[in-house]
């Protein structure tokens, strides 16, 4: 793995570019330029996202109306309109951080990607007369608040035609990934015991601290009869003298999860029955996998390949979660349904071994030259595909193509 990851100090050059032209070059050219001259001003907005971890932004700039607090108290809305009609671009903006280690996840990269998305097609909107509309969507609470499905059910995607967004993570070095990420099952359990005074009369009590552990040790053996691409993690909590807990079942599939799920809902009633305590069980959320939009996603790959670097398939966020899922890819009474065409590739950037997402190494990793331009490079080829949304009909159709994506990733999930 590590002569394939790529590490800080790597000198490995960018992989060779396939031959041909992308989309409309005279859009790219705008594109390209526009986000290399805010470089330095996007630099700056990371490394003041990265000082400051529970920023909260939104100002006028750059031509666009803001307005905060938009729905939520932390999200805040950016738009931009040419000419009249025309499809409408939406763009996502990550900026919520980690408790204790900051933006050990890179959201101070994905804040800048979208900003440097809207305002790239903005220049090319303006400059080629191309009617459209432009939503960059400020989305706080990622990190297991499912801030862009609570945004969804207020109406904030409502006007998009497609979604857009990007995520760093260990890969390849100049690899943008295209994998999917796991569907996700938050579970909250309560163990009720009885209480009684431990040197005094033991017998008397039930613990519920005991209930706890053996299910947690339960689990712990099962992991040994899961499949590997499934994940099981939980974590201990306490108040009032009464334990609960919160647990995390992942799986490729949203079927595979809710399967898993049923097995580990067994080790807490086992271990409610052997301490003679109670249990609850309840299910906080549920997330789909990651749809990415097969149009879309050739776009994007084509875009790549002739200008910036590789697509892989396997890395970015493949083992993780994502509430951009849930905009992809919906669970209604448990029926997957398409939502909307969303597209989420992972980019690699310089990590060390064991500082991947998720520690503080990779909050260090996110503040780099190296990582800032990476981001930059997928920005660009993101904005490509934005703006072929926006001015090739038949791209956008979804009678003739993107409906027809959808269509085909439903049908191969019920199968």
């Amino acid at each position: 793995m590590g002569d394939v990851v790529w590490r800080p100090g790597d000198q490995k050059p960018r992989p060779p570019l396939l031959e041909g032209d992308a989309y409309r070059p005279d859009i790219l050219e705008i594109i390209e330029k526009t986000i290399d001259e805010l470089s330095p001003a996007l630099r700056e907005l990371s490394q003041d996202i990265l000082a400051h971890p529970e920023l909260k932004f939104g100002r006028k700039k750059q031509g666009f109306v803001v307005q905060r607090h938009y729905l939520l108290e932390t999200a805040w809305v950016a738009t931009y309109i040419h000419g009249q009609g025309g499809p409408v671009l939406g763009v996502n903006s990550e900026m919520d951080a980690l408790p204790g280690i900051g933006h050990a996840c890179g959201h101070n990269l994905i804040g800048i990607a979208g900003v440097a998305i809207a305002c790239a097609a903005k220049a090319a909107m303006q400059k080629l007369g191309i009617d459209g509309k432009v939503i960059l969507l400020g989305t706080p609470g990622e990190e297991g608040g499912f801030g862009k499905v609570e945004l969804w059910e207020k109406g904030a995607y409502e006007e998009m035609d497609v979604c857009l967004m990007c995520h760093p993570a260990p890969g390849p070095p100049y690899s943008v990934s295209l994998s999917s990420c796991l569907a996700m099952v938050k579970l909250r359990v309560d163990f009720v015991g009885h209480t009684a005074h431990a040197g005094l009369s033991p017998w008397e009590g039930q613990n519920a601290l005991d209930a706890a552990v053996l299910a947690y040790t339960s689990i712990g053996l099962l992991r040994q009869q899961t499949k590997p691409t499934h994940r099981i993690h939980g974590i201990f909590e306490g108040k009032d003298w009464a334990p609960n807990s919160h647990w995390f079942v992942r799986a490729p599939t949203t079927n595979e999860a809710l399967e898993t799920t049923e097995r580990v809902k067994a080790c807490f009633e086992a271990a409610a029955i052997a301490t003679g305590c109670k249990v609850t069980v309840a299910v906080l959320s549920l997330g789909n996998e990651l749809v990415q939009n097969s149009v879309l996603g050739e776009e994007l790959a084509d875009v790549v390949c002739k200008k910036y670097g590789t697509v892989d398939y396997e890395w970015g966020i493949a083992s993780a979660s994502t509430d951009f899922r849930s905009i992809s890819l919906f669970s209604v009474t448990l029926t997957l349904v398409p939502v909307m065409p969303g597209l989420h590739p992972g980019f690699s950037i310089p990590s060390v071994p064991n500082g991947g997402n998720h520690t503080p190494a990779f909050t260090e990793a996110a503040s780099t030259m190296e990582a800032h331009e990476a981001c930059l490079d997928v920005s660009k080829a993101l904005a490509a595909v934005g703006m072929r949304v926006l001015t090739d009909k038949t791209f956008l159709s979804k009678a003739s193509l993107v409906k027809s994506a959808f269509e085909e990733a439903k049908r191969a999930r019920s199968n």
